[in-house]
């Protein structure tokens, strides 16, 4: 109640996705098929134990093959896409070191692999804060980016599922007035 008593106004960056809108985080393939693979009744029983199930029989599968465009990348290859306006991904991940969610651009992971070995060396890295430092792990900021594949793969935003590729994703020119302590 004191934060709307106050009424501090603060502006963030508001994306399109495809035919929604996103605030913090996205992803295209790994992430939002974990998302599409954790039913109700899993979530239910297991709670967040849920999700790490299903992230291991997705790193299983074969991953979508995705070609991502932007500024500055033409046709780069990837296995999944991570795509962030805040620093966070999640709770508690600090994955996107150099977001700011009011300077209009999205930082870009995109991940070229998705083996067991591949997922543990990159969680390792994020938990370091030197993912973009992989080798086979393509980073950059951009106002907008069009993740395609030859199969539809899906696509998530802030924790729901979006659609499936193709998608685009673009800056607004209207920010999100929000109310902050």
């Amino acid at each position: 109640w004191r934060v709307v008593e106050v009424g501090r106004i603060r502006e963030v960056d508001l994306f399109s996705a495809g035919d929604g809108l996103f605030v913090q985080v996205a992803g295209v393939g790994f992430d939002a098929q974990i998302i599409e693979e954790t039913t109700w009744e899993r979530k239910k029983k297991f709670g967040p134990l849920s999700y790490l199930m299903s992230a291991m029989s997705v790193v299983g599968q074969p991953p979508p093959r995705l070609k991502v465009f932007a500024e500055g990348a033409d046709g780069v290859d990837a296995a999944f896409v991570l795509i962030g306006n805040g620093a966070l991904y999640g709770p508690a991940f600090k994955v996107f070191r150099h977001a700011s969610n009011s300077d209009g651009l999205l930082e870009v992971l995109m991940f070229e692999k998705q083996g067991h070995l591949d997922m543990l060396r990159y969680l390792s890295a994020m938990a370091m804060g030197k993912v973009e430092n992989n080798k086979d792990v393509t980073y950059l900021q951009t106002p907008w980016l069009r993740v395609e594949s030859e199969e539809p793969a899906p696509v998530e935003v802030d924790g729901e599922l979006a659609g499936t590729t193709p998608v685009e994703f673009e800056a607004l020119p209207t920010p999100l007035r929000t109310l902050v302590p």
